[in-house]
């Protein structure tokens, strides 16, 4: 999971939800749209290559998160930026 919500709601007590961009090591996912981000392995700490899942933005309570695991750089950030403004029709 990669959280995108703003660090603000994240630090929040009374604020339960975050928003998390799911992650996926299947061969299939990298060639389903625009909205697949590359993560290559190691990158940000991530142990295993993987796409970070634009289309499939969503919610999860807090207390489900576990560990931290690291940071992704910021082209990284940058084209899941991109690959969200695209699944959610966002125009600038």
């Amino acid at each position: 999971m990669i959280v995108v919500s703003h660090q603000i709601f994240n630090d929040a007590p009374a604020w339960r939800s975050i928003i998390v961009v799911p992650c996926s090591t299947s061969d299939a996912q990298p060639r389903r749209s625009a909205t697949v981000v590359e993560i290559p392995r190691r990158v940000g700490g991530v142990p295993a290559g993987s796409v970070a899942l634009c289309h499939q933005v969503t919610t999860l309570d807090r207390a489900k998160l576990r560990e931290r695991i690291g940071s992704l750089p910021a082209d990284h950030l940058r084209a899941i930026a991109s690959g969200l403004a695209l699944a959610l029709q966002l125009d600038g």
